[in-house]
């Protein structure tokens, strides 16, 4: 197997790891640096469970090779808290009840985040809405979600 020397930046961690060419990004994140709340959902770009931030910008991580990021900023769920509190966004998905299994939560509260960096404390629902098309929720009508994307861009604005 082609394998390749990466160096990148996880959670603000330095990572430097041997890799097989082929290891998607998702794979390297949960079975080498054992970051599970990265989720794979669907293995087709589809559902957005895996979606994480690559210098600053959502990517949904099964469709990117480990070896591509040379040098990224990678940010997972699990960098996403700070000193053991909860993100405003997360604690919105709390407070709004935006979540039932938890499966597609991670891959919500990182386009959340997204959305509040984009759009400030006020993302219209539509705009909410809209932005979420490829994150799927198999439990929900993702009423409550959006109400948490809401909350938690409000929160993170004042």
């Amino acid at each position: 197997m082609p394998s390749n020397k990466i160096n990148m930046a996880v959670n603000g961690q330095a990572v430097s790891a041997e890799v097989d060419s082929r290891t998607l990004l998702a794979q390297f994140l949960r079975e080498d640096l054992k970051l599970t709340g990265t989720h794979v959902g669907c293995d087709t770009s589809q559902c957005g469970a895996c979606t994480v931030h690559i210098d600053g910008r959502p990517v949904k991580s099964c469709t990117i090779f480990a070896v591509q990021l040379e040098g990224a900023e990678v940010t997972t769920i699990e960098g996403v808290a700070e000193g053991g509190a909860l993100h405003p966004m997360q604690a919105a998905f709390k407070e709004e009840h935006g979540l039932q299994c938890g499966f597609c939560t991670p891959g919500m509260v990182m386009m959340g985040l997204d959305i509040a960096k984009r759009h400030g404390g006020a993302p219209t629902e539509g705009d909410i809405r809209n932005e979420l098309e490829g994150n799927l929720c198999r439990c929900t009508g993702y009423h409550n979600i959006v109400k948490a994307i809401a909350a938690g861009a409000k929160a993170m604005a004042g």
